[in-house]
């Protein structure tokens, strides 16, 4: 069974950070919105700065 994602040029890692950060952004009160755009920076973020680099 497929998995949705989230952020598609992401690693299954980085999707699940993406859920996780989500539901820790969810569970101190933010809307769902901001929960998904927050988890979506971080993760891209981090993929942006770990051996995804394109000068590396």
């Amino acid at each position: 069974m497929p998995r949705k994602q989230h952020l598609p040029s992401v690693s299954d890692k980085e999707q699940r950070m993406y859920e996780h950060i989500k539901q820790s952004e969810l569970k101190q009160g933010r809307s769902t919105k901001r929960a998904k755009a927050i988890a979506a920076a971080t993760v891209v973020k981090h993929h942006n700065t770990r051996r995804h680099a394109r000068n590396k």
